[in-house]
């Protein structure tokens, strides 16, 4: 008589139920971390980072079921995360994830759509250019633009500056995408004194080189010098700045770009978060001027909180836009509506534009403007309370960011590593023209005064002594 056969190994070819079983277990763990994450240290403990170890180590011989794995790193990896999704980090402009975009974030991990062609996932593709729209319309962009929906504002600028290089380079008659930098002609890239250090590497990763550019002097905000500009022409990229990595300051662009723009200079934009500024009427007005660049880069997972990762990318000349970014084969099947994949960097991607949509559709403009107030106004709590409190505030607090000095270099790199170790809240230190400081960035929906409050104390009792 036959042997009977062997039970199916519970692996990565089990049936729908063991999926459904893990799916299940995943969304428990995922709704006791969120539910908690107020109530821990921000900072994981370092017992917690030491018990990753029990993740690590060779690579098992046999499988495991989907549950004993979700079951790990329930276990070990939620307790070794920084609480980025509660409402008291405060560190490198750091958004949450509204609630919308995080169920969004689960359905297209189930779908497992490949966003790159319409015809593989028109779901994927008809709602990033819905949210293309919707930011473009946000930020109060010109009609017209072409867009990409990428990991961030470094692979936004990436995009937006690839545009930037084909059109000046096919203006002076070379097609750099197949004929490559070797012997083409000459472009002059100007940036800011205190340009973001992912615009350097995204012009390295462009062959336009991370020193080889013309830096332009800046005031005492970080804000570049319109008094200071070089000679810009037809192949000149010049490289604004709409809110400052440590004091959230604009460039000047009212007294820069029309200038620039009738010199035919490419005028590009790095507003990984200060752009959303024009979601709001307060805050309206420090835009003023950017919408006559010719394109825009902007994070989705800082100010609209739509969580990791989600950039966007905006070029008033999508032909620009395609021209660099496009991809042809034989194979991959060309639709009569928009394929993602002529717009951006990658063919395969996730659909993180369907998260966009869905953190975007849930906020409405109403409620976009009401995160970008509410966390300026926190930022005012915070500087208001440091100065009570006798410390300097070094930056004009114009947006979301506050830079503190507790003394000297010492005692304030000191203050933030008690801030850091204490648990109550997060926050980082920076060198800011010549100033070592404390670092506070609410970017949040989730931060309420109480949050605030209870950081301000936290960060005085640390600073003492």
């Amino acid at each position: 008589m036959p042997s009977a056969p062997s039970p199916p190994v519970a692996g990565p070819n089990s049936e729908t139920p063991s999926r459904t079983a893990s799916l299940q277990r995943a969304a428990r763990a995922a709704i006791d971390y969120v539910q908690s994450v107020n109530d821990r240290p921000v900072a994981p403990s370092p017992e917690a980072e030491a018990a990753l170890g029990a993740l690590r180590g060779p690579l098992p011989s046999a499988p495991a079921s989907a549950e004993e794995v979700i079951e790990l790193l329930a276990k070990y990896g939620s307790q070794a995360t920084s609480a980025i999704a509660g409402g008291r980090y405060f560190g490198f402009v750091i958004g949450g994830c509204v609630p919308a975009a995080m169920g969004a974030s689960w359905l297209v991990s189930a779908w497992d759509q490949n966003a790159g062609l319409h015809v593989a996932s028109p779901v994927a593709a008809e709602l990033e250019e819905t949210a293309l729209e919707w930011t473009r319309q946000l930020l109060g962009l010109p009609e017209g633009c072409g867009g990409s929906v990428v990991t961030g504002a470094t692979l936004a600028n990436f995009v937006a500056l690839a545009a930037a290089r084909h059109r000046l380079l096919e203006r002076a008659g070379w097609d750099v995408e197949n004929d490559g930098l070797f012997g083409a002609p000459e472009l002059t890239v100007v940036v800011g004194e205190e340009a973001h250090s992912s615009l350097h590497k995204a012009l390295g990763m462009l062959g336009l080189g991370r020193k080889r550019v013309v830096r332009v002097p800046v005031d005492a905000q970080g804000r570049m010098r319109a008094d200071a500009l070089p000679h810009l022409d037809e192949r000149t990229i010049l490289c604004l700045q709409a809110g400052n990595v440590n004091t959230g300051s604009f460039d000047p662009a009212p007294a820069i770009c029309p200038a620039a723009r009738d010199a035919g200079a490419w005028i590009h934009v790095d507003g990984a978060f200060g752009l959303w500024a024009a979601t709001s009427s307060r805050y309206r007005h420090l835009i003023e001027g950017f919408e006559l660049a010719d394109s825009w880069a902007t994070d989705a997972h800082k100010w609209p909180n739509i969580g990791y990762d989600c950039g966007v990318a905006l070029v008033r000349d999508v032909n620009a836009l395609r021209g660099a970014m496009s991809i042809q084969a034989a194979y991959l099947q060309e639709s009569l509506m928009r394929d993602p994949s002529h717009y951006t960097p990658e063919l395969s991607r996730r659909a993180r534009g369907v998260e966009l949509w869905a953190g975007l559709r849930s906020l409405g403009q109403s409620g976009m403007a009401e995160i970008v107030e509410r966390t300026c106004d926190l930022a005012q709590r915070f500087a208001v309370g440091l100065r009570t409190a006798g410390h300097r505030v070094l930056n004009d607090v114009v947006l979301n960011q506050v830079l503190v000095s507790f003394g000297s270099a010492e005692r304030t790199l000191r203050t933030v590593a008690r801030v850091q170790q204490e648990g109550t809240c997060w926050c980082g230190s920076t060198v800011w023209q010549g100033h070592t400081a404390m670092r506070i960035s609410v970017s949040s929906w989730m931060t309420t005064e109480e949050d605030v409050d209870r950081s301000l104390a936290a960060m005085l009792k640390a600073a003492e002594g």
